[in-house]
Order: C-alpha cells, then sequence, then structure tokens
C-alpha cells in the first residue's frame, strides 16, 4: 500500500506502519478521519486545486492534535510539517513548479507531482491566515462555513479564495495584502516564513546541534540519558532536524547507535529516519536495514527516500538498482514507476 491511508467514503485503508506500540502516529487516523469532510464533502476539482483538499486536512488533522494534547502539540507537528515541505522543495528543486501551490498538471500525471507541498504549504497558507484573521477560533468558524457551503460539490482555488473574501468582508484590507500569486503560482518555500511555537522542540534542537558541531573528542559525553525523557514525536524531530544539517561522520551515527540503540526501535517514522542518517553517513552496516525497510513495505514516504539514498551510496548503487528490479512485481503500480525513475531505470531495463 503506498499511502499512508486512503479515505475512501465510509471504508479508510491505512499503513500497517501506523503500528508503533504506543499510538503516536495516530495523527494519520485523526487525517483520514478529517477527509470525511475536506475531500469526501467537498472536493477538489481537478488535482491542481489538490492542495484543497489536504492543506485542510492537515489543518483539520493537526486541531484535532490540539485537542488531544494541547496547543503546543500542534505546534510541534507543524514544525515537523516545514521541515518535510523544504525537504520536497529541496528534492524536486526550487524552481519546479510542481511545487507551486496550485501548479499546472497540463501534459503532467498528478502521480509524479505527488509530495508534501500541497499538504504542507497548503497548511502554511491556512495557518498564516488564521494568524492574521483573529486565531483558530476565529478561522474555525470560515473552515466550518467552507464546509457547509459547498458541501457535496468540487471546488477550485478560486471558488475557495472568493468565499474566503465574503466570509471575511470585515478583513478584506487584511486579506488584500497578502501575495497571493506568490503562495499559488510561484515554486520553492512560501513567500512568509510562518513562525511557530518551538516548546516541544527545544530540546530537540539543543540535541541536533550538539550532534552536528561534535568533534571526536567530543562523542564520550553523550549517553542514553540525553533522549531518556523525549516523546516518540521529540525523537522524530531530533533526527528530521539531523537531516537538513551536513551528513554525519560514520563514527558518530556509530555512536550514536551504540548509546540509543535506534537499530531496536521499531516505530517507522524513526526507524526510517535513523536509516537515512545511517546512509548519508556511508554507513555500510545501514545498507541491508534500508533495503529491508524500502522493500517490506510500499509506503512511498519511506520507500522513495530510502531507495534515493542507497542509490546516492554509490558503492551499493548496483545492489539498490537489483533489490528494486527484484521485489518490482510485489509493488503497487505507481511506487514501482516512481522509484524506477528516482534510480534512473529506463522500461527498457526492465
Amino acid at each position: 500500500f503506498p499511502y499512508g491511508g486512503m479515505e475512501n467514503p465510509c471504508l479508510t485503508y491505512v499503513t500497517p506502519t501506523l503500528l508503533a506500540g504506543d499510538r503516536s502516529l495516530a495523527n494519520v487516523i485523526a487525517h483520514e478521519i478529517a477527509h470525511s469532510w475536506m475531500g469526501n464533502l467537498v472536493t477538489n476539482r481537478t488535482w491542481e486545486h489538490f492542495w484543497l483538499n489536504e492543506g485542510h486536512t492537515v489543518y483539520l488533522e493537526r486541531m484535532i492534535g490540539a485537542r488531544m494534547f494541547k496547543e503546543p502539540f500542534r505546534q510541534f507537528a507543524a514544525m515537523g510539517g516545514w521541515k518535510d515541505l523544504h525537504d520536497s522543495v529541496k528534492t524536486m528543486g526550487e524552481t519546479s513548479v510542481l511545487t507551486n501551490l496550485v501548479p499546472n498538471l497540463n501534459e503532467v500525471d498528478p502521480d509524479d507531482a505527488f509530495s508534501s507541498v500541497p499538504y504542507e504549504k497548503g497548511f502554511a497558507l491556512l495557518y498564516h491566515l488564521e494568524q492574521l484573521l483573529g486565531g483558530s477560533d476565529v478561522f474555525m468558524g470560515f473552515i466550518k462555513a467552507y464546509i457547509q457551503r459547498f458541501a457535496f460539490n468540487s471546488v477550485t482555488t478560486d471558488d475557495w479564495k472568493t468565499f474566503l473574501y465574503l466570509y471575511f468582508d470585515d478583513k478584506v484590507a487584511v486579506l488584500n495584502k497578502i501575495d497571493w500569486n506568490a503562495w499559488f503560482h510561484t515554486p520553492g518555500m512560501p513567500p512568509v516564513h510562518v513562525k511557530f511555537d518551538s516548546t516541544l522542540a527545544d530540546a530537540c534542537i539543543a540535541l541536533c546541534q550538539r550532534w552536528s558541531k561534535a568533534k571526536e573528542s567530543d562523542l564520550g559525553s553523550f549517553s542514553a540519558t540525553d533522549i531518556k525523557e523525549m516523546s516518540s514525536h521529540q525523537l522524530i524531530e531530533f533526527l528530521a532536524l539531523l537531516l537538513l544539517e551536513d551528513p554525519l561522520p560514520v563514527t558518530h551515527v556509530q555512536k550514536m547507535q551504540a548509546v540509543y540503540n535506534f537499530n531496536a526501535i521499531n516505530n517507522a517514522e524513526i526507524r526510517f529516519r535513523w536509516l537515512r542518517l545511517c546512509l548519508q553517513a556511508h554507513w555500510d552496516d545501514a545498507v541491508p536495514l534500508a533495503l529491508r525497510m524500502a522493500t517490506e513495505q510500499g509506503r512511498m514516504k519511506f520507500t522513495r527516500p530510502l531507495f534515493r539514498d542507497l542509490y546516492n551510496f554509490t558503492k551499493c548503487r548496483n545492489e539498490t538498482v537489483s533489490k528494486y528490479k527484484e521485489n518490482k512485481p510485489n509493488m503497487h503500480p505507481i511506487t514501482a514507476m516512481l522509484v524506477g525513475k528516482d534510480l534512473k531505470v529506463e522500461l527498457s531495463e526492465e
């Protein structure tokens, strides 16, 4: 199954990679439930307007998280989403039209355009609007009205924007200051660097900086107590932050394994980021573990980046391509097609 979940009306499919053992990945369930309104009840008219489904659904998913775990959790999740967006823009290219919030998909297979952009750039816009227009309670009033207005209909970004102006008719001056062209039709990161509360992220940032700045002589200062009080979400954030830094030396990831034992963790989100960190450090021991994770489940969020990192680890490139070809018959067709493109495997070679 190539996705985290798929919100078919009255029947949602979800990936087994959500079974973390501590319910820490339940946000995907919240996401799919939210699709009952955003996506199923109100649907984007064409794939260019996919952000209307996903941006609003991520917004509702994080509002549910705030109700369950308080507002700092929503802010923490939003920070993680911003980094996911940064990673997608970096991978696709800052000038790629596929990083537009409303891309031109003429002669483009929508599957080729799939990334975190409609999810996280869409959420960033909605969160930015929330901050400008009076806070989450005020903006949730708009969300509810939008659903009621367009229930059982398909919509475009222009429909959404027209209704936004109609609903906030007393704040048109505020809305007119927004650079809509930059948000909708300009590639790269959003025109506004959205700020989030970093309360839950501070410990992750501090530990990330310790590792990224550590010299060989500093490695003895790390111990299991560094992460003892961290939640699964914070471990995910810590590793995600490290992935934004220059690759660590192999001695650093070896020490990290010795003190934190990340190889023993089955939480897919943690394991995925840990293996990417090891591959980018060119640690040979991570290769069989990464190949196994890339092929024992089919979620593109994990499979594609792992295969890309394995391919970029030059000494195991041939093994990576061979493993892809071996497992291709068992892959979802979309996954197989996109991984093949990532690995530069021509159809004629398959």
